[in-house]
């Protein structure tokens, strides 16, 4: 077995694991100034729109040996405004220009026919007109509220209200950071950032629900018994399903990376970065919001409950008590005194933790 799987099985043991609910106001600390950071750059910045959205013309001209870079300069004097140009495959340009009309477009083709020494036929000219680019804006927040609303709605009957509110702030989070890292990094946004941006709730949605399953069954009878409390599980279930959360999330940012960094960066293919970029950041973001926003947020949220509550100072009362007589509050419980015989894992990686009774070794005999 690879030391990955082998440290994996020990964290779903208990055997092994980190305090990330111990150590969740760092976590919090840490998202609020990612946040902050990504709400002053989409403030200070904006979002690079693009012509979908400002409407605008797109100009194609046929194979030409006009360079991008004297393209755009050319285009940006034809139009008075900001060019984007991309080569095409055919040896031809794309040249996109946002808010021309019409009567703009027809001088904008003509001049560029001149400069760049093409028949003016032979340039295709495609107008978008901005209310259109509304219309697609408009349905995208409509179709990104009718899913939120779902979202919450299914977790609080699913799971509870709770964990609902949890990953709907994780949602929040990994939509606020993905944003902002468009507006600082300048690149445009287009319906495939839109579908982009859809795509990563969906996986954000799925590694949460992940550690709220584990959560869930672990909790069962949790009011039971006096051994362990629900931030204690809550971070057993974290560890439990660490392993699985770090090798889904590497597998899906490799061949997004591939996209952004060699088809966008390197092969110059700009149009993979509306998509590739949101979908990078998104699953790095989402990622990281399952493991150290909404398991925590949910242990917070449990914790104010009066059982929990109640629960939290029967338990400390009694490893008080067992540390004042010198023994281990684990020594006084019976094998059914814990749900689900979910033992909290160890608060530091690598600080080794007894396994329940009934589970592990056997007296006597080796397998």
């Amino acid at each position: 077995m690879s030391r990955l799987g082998t440290l994996g099985a020990r964290l779903y043991r208990g055997e092994v694991g980190y305090d990330f609910i111990g150590k969740r106001k760092i976590w919090y600390g840490i998202s609020i100034l990612i946040t902050i950071t990504a709400i002053v750059g989409l403030a200070v910045s904006g979002l690079n729109m693009g012509i979908e959205f400002k409407g605008g013309a797109v100009f194609t001209t046929p194979k030409t040996s006009v360079s991008v870079a004297k393209a755009e300069d050319l285009a940006t004097e034809a139009s008075g405004h900001q060019a984007i140009v991309q080569k095409l495959g055919n040896g031809g340009l794309r040249i996109q220009i946002t808010e021309v009309d019409t009567a703009k477009s027809d001088e904008i083709k003509s001049k560029l026919s001149t400069d760049l020494d093409v028949p003016a036929e032979k340039i295709a000219a495609d107008l978008v007109g901005p209310s259109w680019g509304e219309q697609i804006a408009n349905k995208a927040w409509t179709g990104l509220g009718i899913f939120m609303v779902l979202v919450v709605i299914y977790l609080a009957i699913a799971f509870e209200w709770r964990m609902a509110i949890a990953a709907l702030v994780a949602l929040i989070h990994d939509i606020t950071i993905t944003v902002g890292v468009y507006a600082l990094v300048g690149f445009e946004v287009t319906p495939g950032t839109v579908i982009g941006l859809l795509t990563i709730l969906g996986y954000s949605l799925y590694d949460t629900v992940v550690v709220f399953d584990s959560l869930k069954e672990g909790t069962k009878g949790i009011t039971k018994q006096t051994r362990w409390t629900y931030s204690e599980i809550a971070n057993r279930s974290i560890n439990g399903t660490l392993v699985r959360s770090i090798n889904t999330t590497v597998v899906a940012l490799l061949p997004v990376a591939g996209l952004l960094f060699i088809g966008g960066g390197v092969l110059g293919a700009g149009m993979l970065n509306d998509i590739s970029l949101a979908l990078f950041v998104g699953l790095a973001a989402g990622a990281y919001s399952s493991i150290f926003i909404a398991t925590p947020l949910v242990a917070d949220l449990k914790e104010r409950d009066p059982q929990m509550k109640a629960l939290k100072k029967r338990i400390l009362a009694k490893r008080a008590a067992a540390a004042a007589k010198g023994e281990s509050a684990e020594d006084e419980q019976s094998d059914d005194d814990h749900p689900q015989d979910a033992a909290p894992a160890a608060a530091v990686v690598g600080q080794r933790q007894q396994p329940p009774r009934g589970h592990g070794r056997t007296s006597g005999k080796r397998r």
